[in-house]
């Protein structure tokens, strides 16, 4: 297993992770995940394991903490082989004050995460999406006094803009509070947009790229075909999905799949596997959250590393999933020796 450095912490962490909102099925969204229980999970865990990943990523909102009570059974007497991951902002419970950044919200989070996990420490606590209503300072302030009582101990943010991500840091470094030094963001060959501005801002603030939703939902797993009904088992199906349809480019999608079809025949590798392997190719990945609801899946998925697609097939991925950016990186484009854009093909 190959493990990287986590922006500019000194945190090194397997290149897949893996990540656990299949796990308890409690609501009627994440049952389109998965609904896996105790004893799967800790087959699943020693599973990763074997293979070196150490790496587990939940969230609070996780069938409303479920996840995190699943995971922390699985991973009785074994917790210090690994690094844990989880997140607070988003609902959880009824209330106005229980959603948000706030110094309310999440030391109350994760007094309850912890407990649910049956760990005295996080070794990664995300704010899962950017609190508007909540000034900045009392959020990181926040974040710095649980990293200075030793209850969590490395910062992240996940879904943030640009901007958001950007004040952050700058706050964090006026004051000289804890930073986040990971970003948990989609990214797949179905949408590239984490490269617009996110990548550039990352490879210039040390913030290292954690990927979720590596196969967009399962369409770049394999089942997908063009002119065909979507498979009746999938997320997309079931509604489950958290990348929209309508965010995806249908024909762009279907041309990005032929050539993987083509990739995968010439690496005797799978759909998914080259999908994975791309985004290990990408500039600012530390981690790829991988996903499985079971064994079989899981196997697959750790099927993605060991090898290297070569340089002429990454560019045969680049240009099929291609899309015209937005502005103003349409118009920054015009002149990339003002804004070169990050080397890919090093």
């Amino acid at each position: 297993m190959e493990y990287r450095q986590l922006g500019a912490s000194g945190l090194f962490v397997p290149v897949l992770s893996f990540g656990t909102a299949t796990f308890g099925g409690g609501t009627e969204f994440f049952k389109a995940w998965g609904s896996t229980q105790v004893t799967e999970a800790t087959r699943l865990i020693d599973i990763c394991l074997e293979a070196g990943v150490n790496f587990f990523d939940t969230a609070d909102v996780y069938s409303q903490g479920l996840s995190e009570e699943i995971l922390g059974k699985a991973i009785a007497g074994k917790r210090d082989k690994m690094i844990i991951s989880t997140k607070a902002t988003f609902p959880f419970g009824e209330g106005p004050n229980n959603q948000g950044s706030s110094r309310s919200h999440l030391i109350k989070q994760v007094e309850g995460s912890l407990k649910r996990l049956g760990t005295d420490y996080i070794d990664i606590f995300h704010m899962h999406g950017f609190d508007g209503n909540t000034p900045v300072e009392e959020t990181l302030n926040t974040l710095n006094g649980l990293v200075q009582s030793g209850k969590v101990r490395y910062l992240a943010a996940s879904n943030f803009s640009g901007w958001h991500l950007m004040k952050s840091l700058a706050v964090s470094e006026k004051y000289g509070w804890s930073r986040y030094v990971g970003h948990q963001v989609y990214y797949s060959l179905a949408n590239r947009e984490y490269e617009w501005e996110l990548m550039p801002l990352a490879l210039d603030q040390g913030v290292g790229g954690i990927i979720w939703s590596p196969l967009a939902a399962g369409r770049l797993g394999g089942k997908y075909r063009r002119n065909q009904p979507l498979p009746p088992d999938s997320r997309v199906a079931q509604g489950g999905s958290p990348v929209p349809q309508a965010v995806v480019n249908e024909e762009v999608f279907y041309n990005t799949l032929d050539v993987m079809d083509a990739i995968a025949e010439e690496t005797g590798k799978t759909v998914a596997q080259v999908a994975i392997n791309w985004l290990l190719q990408r500039p600012t990945v530390s981690s790829i959250i991988i996903g499985a609801r079971n064994e079989e899946q899981l196997k697959q998925n750790l099927g993605a590393i060991g090898w290297n697609l070569t340089v002429d097939q990454v560019k045969r991925l680049d240009k099929a999933s291609e899309v015209p950016p937005i502005y103003p990186y349409w118009h920054q484009r015009q002149n990339t020796k003002l804004n070169p854009p990050p080397n890919f093909y090093k």
